[in-house]
């Protein structure tokens, strides 16, 4: 198995990525939203109107 940031040989410690540096390149892709999943864009609920939330109690002073 070949790293997939890399091409190098993957270590067993680091699997699939050959290093340390490899999995934290691919952590910060994940982070960044350099991944996405191919497909539709889902719609958004439309929130409630804030008229059906109850009152807020007043904040201790």
């Amino acid at each position: 198995m070949s790293c997939p940031i890399c091409g190098k040989a993957a270590e067993a410690k680091y699997r699939p990525f050959c290093s340390r540096r490899c999995a934290d390149i691919d952590l910060g892709r994940w982070l960044k939203g350099d991944y996405v999943i191919p497909g539709k864009a889902l719609e958004e609920e439309e929130s409630a109107p804030d008229d059906d939330l109850p009152p807020r109690p007043p904040r201790p002073q």
